[in-house]
């Protein structure tokens, strides 16, 4: 697994440990604040181990720790907004005006700033080659009077200050969300111990799949924002903001730029259900055998004043005035906005946030044979509509198919006991009034139908925010800490569950708790009726699976090889946690065109690739006979 969210770098749990931090031992929690320092570039490890503060001045781990630690916690996770055009700076915009003219207007302007199509009322007079002189009658005239409106919505859940992926590779103009993807698409890959060339060597290079996306495609300046911008905006569109605005690049940058993959590849959009959509399709793509490797991901950046605006204008958003009405307030402080999302609480609207989320899947028997580390397992993800509905944004019923789907399946594989006793669930839980009543019933009335007494809800947007669809991205890679842990996070911004909330069979907490867990269920409760609910199996379940399918001997050659993998890992997690990212970006190498291939009838061989492409297809239509 790789990425980034407002907790910190997915890769060795360390977004995870932010959110559990309190409860950690000492050392732990030592070695993630030194992490998110280097994150955050407040300091750096030198090749002899030494500590230096962002000022360059050498330092002792502990003395670091202590200086840095405040910043940390206040400028991780969920926060007053830190872009300047959400603070008193204002978000730039513009006002209709209609301007009575009582005398004739006279200004000058450069030559290149006079629009093409003129009022015919207009006269220009040349000053020089550079300058012009217009006169405008007296009359009426229509204008857009710039000015700055303040932001309605200042919380938000925002990557770690001081991390900027776009610094760590050559990036040009690329939007945020497609920076972030390939910052996290290399993380997993370092993550994983494995080298990826070596791997897809071994294998049919149809048989890799990428499958990533987002909910929204990208839309700041970078991309569809600022095309959709241009003409109001008096900027010209450029070449790139049409093409990298899809919803589908971060898989295309992945395939061109990161893996180079000629596999399967794709996005499906789904609103907050995007992640587990995608993860949907790789998991059909095992399943079925065409692809033994699949990449899954999505990557969401919608911090921008036109998103924001937008959900807020539908009162989807924890507003300041919404807070404020809240809890009784005057004024929001910065710990007021750190508590902005309450899920399942008395609350007021969801709060928006950002991250990049990227795993790998494979199918068992390669994981055994790469020695790969095995987090957990996924076994299947469950997608229902909520059909007929009042309205597109209104509560439905396919959430209650999904959750039941996986409970059944779970209670399959593991028997009833586990799933009443040591299964979890990580809540969409987006800290909406609606969302506090839907979803908990949905949780409440599955857990009578399979006997669940006190069922633990976990909902870590009260850490991170919504990063819509990637959400589902942070609920799973939050649940595969858990099993590492044995924690499970708290929602630590609640005093008390709200009175309309079905909490007869749940169990809330506000910190963190010990639980030992086999599976969890990720939970979407997507906008549209966009519903998902995907099982992970703990890595203990799914050893005693792989036990019972392939045997302890293979898994004890597993172990053995695992052991080489996991040097490779924490290798690359030590020189993470130093600020040193081994961020993957090949631009413009290995290109082909087509004539270079050797394309025969059952096979076609790429230069550069070890195995040929296979054209042998499976054909279960039946087979005519040649006249």
């Amino acid at each position: 697994m790789g990425g980034v969210n407002p907790a910190g770098r997915t890769s060795g749990h360390q977004a995870f440990r932010r959110t559990v931090l309190d409860v950690l031992p000492e050392a732990q929690q030592a070695n993630t604040l030194l992490g998110l320092a280097a994150l955050m570039r407040l300091a750096s490890r030198d090749a002899d181990e030494r500590w230096h503060d962002a000022s360059g001045q050498l330092l002792d781990a502990q003395t670091l720790v202590a200086q840095t630690r405040d910043h940390i916690l206040n400028h991780t996770l969920i926060r007053r907004n830190e872009d300047p055009r959400f603070g008193a700076e204002g978000i730039p915009g513009n006002r209709r005006a209609s301007l009575a003219l009582e005398t004739p207007l006279t200004f000058r302007l450069r030559r290149r700033e006079l629009p093409d199509d003129l009022p015919p009322t207009w006269q220009v007079r040349e000053i020089d080659r550079q300058q012009l002189e217009v006169t405008v009658p007296a009359g009426n005239m229509d204008v857009m009077l710039p000015e700055t409106r303040p932001a309605q919505v200042k919380a938000a859940g925002q990557l770690p200050t001081g991390f900027e992926p776009s610094q760590l590779y050559r990036s040009v103009h690329h939007p945020r969300g497609l920076s972030m993807s390939i910052f996290a698409a290399s993380d997993c890959l370092g993550d994983s111990g494995l080298n990826w060339d070596t791997l897809r060597d071994r294998l049919d290079p149809d048989s890799v799949g990428v499958y990533a996306g987002n909910s929204i495609g990208q839309l700041d300046e970078e991309g569809w924002g600022g095309l959709l911008q241009s003409f109001v905006s008096g900027k010209r569109a450029t070449s790139k903001q049409m093409p990298l605005g899809y919803g589908q690049m971060p898989a295309d940058f992945l395939n061109a730029y990161v893996i180079g993959s000629v596999g399967t590849t794709g996005a499906a959009l789904g609103a907050c259900a995007s992640f587990l959509y995608n993860l949907r399709l790789g998991v059909n793509d095992i399943r079925s055998g065409r692809c033994r490797v699949v990449i899954v991901g999505t990557s969401d950046a919608p911090i921008t004043p036109e998103i924001v605006e937008g959900f807020r204008s539908m009162g989807a958003l924890a507003d300041d005035d919404s807070l404020k009405a809240l809890d009784a307030l005057e004024l929001l402080t910065d710990s007021d906005y750190q508590r902005a999302c309450r899920p399942f609480a008395r609350n007021c609207g969801f709060t928006i946030g950002e991250a990049s989320q990227f795993i790998m899947l494979m199918d068992d028997a390669l994981a055994l044979e790469t020695g790969a580390e095995i987090l957990g397992s996924v076994p299947d993800v469950f997608v229902n509509a909520d059909g007929w509905k009042r309205s597109i944004s209104a509560p439905g019923i396919g959430n209650y198919v999904t959750l039941g789907k996986a409970c059944a399946l779970v209670r399959d594989m593991l028997g009833e006991k586990a799933l009443r006793e040591r299964t979890f669930v990580h809540a969409h839980g987006t800290s909406t009034p609606k969302n506090r009543t839907t979803e908990s019933h949905v949780f409440d009335v599955v857990a009578r139908a399979h006997g669940i007494e006190q069922w633990p809800v976990v909902a870590i947007k009260s850490c991170v925010g919504h990063s819509q669809g990637t959400a589902a991205g942070d609920q799973l890679t939050s649940a595969l800490g858990s099993f590492a842990y044995g924690l499970l996070p708290g929602i630590n911004t609640v005093d008390s569950i709200a009175d309309d909330v079905h909490a007869e069979r749940l169990r809330f907490f506000q910190q963190p708790v010990a639980f030992e867990a086999d599976a969890s269920f990720i939970n979407a409760k997507g906008f549209g009726g966009n519903n998902a609910t995907g099982v992970v199996l703990s890595p203990n379940a799914t050893e005693r699976l792989l036990r019972k399918r392939h045997g302890e001997a293979a898994l004890d050659e597993w172990r053995t090889r695992r052991e080489i993998v996991r040097t490779r890992a924490n290798h690359y997690h030590q020189s993470a946690d130093a600020g040193r990212f081994d961020v993957r970006y090949r631009f413009g190498e290995g290109v082909l065109e087509g004539p270079e291939l050797e394309v025969a009838a059952d096979s076609i061989h790429i230069p550069g690739y070890a195995q040929p492409v296979s054209l042998n297809v499976d054909n279960p239509f039946g087979r005519l006979d040649e006249d």
